[in-house]
């Protein structure tokens, strides 16, 4: 893997966690409103397996991926949160968990670009 995929890797992580934070902050600006229906955002993995790396056919009958880039985007698929009275499908619980694992996941990808960013360092002073 090259530097450069790398860093562009961390910083579409980087970007995917931001709207992730983003999301659930309104998710949990809006835990009293309402009919409001909790959201979340595509899993980091739809991103990964759209690095960059194409598959190339050598024959026509090869099977080649879908061209479909992974965006991250907002989706609303909560169906297995309880609704409550008032129509509202956030639960606070889950979505402190989430916030949990959004800086454990941000903490761990900043923690990666500065022990990279120190390896390529120590290689050129050398």
């Amino acid at each position: 893997m090259e530097p450069i995929q790398l860093f562009e890797l961390a910083s579409r992580q980087a970007q995917w966690l931001t709207v992730r934070q983003n999301v659930v902050a309104g998710n949990i600006a809006n835990a009293n409103t309402p009919h409001y229906k909790a959201r979340d955002v595509r899993p980091f993995e739809s991103v990964l397996q759209s690095t960059g790396l194409q598959m190339a056919a050598t024959h026509p009958a090869h099977f080649t991926e879908s061209s479909e880039a992974a965006q991250v985007t907002e989706v609303s698929a909560l169906d297995d949160v309880e609704v409550q009275q008032s129509g509202n499908t956030v639960a606070l619980e889950q979505e402190l968990m989430k916030t949990g694992e959004i800086k454990r996941d941000h903490e761990l990808n900043s923690g990666l670009v500065k022990a990279f960013h120190r390896m390529m360092l120590m290689t050129v002073r050398k």
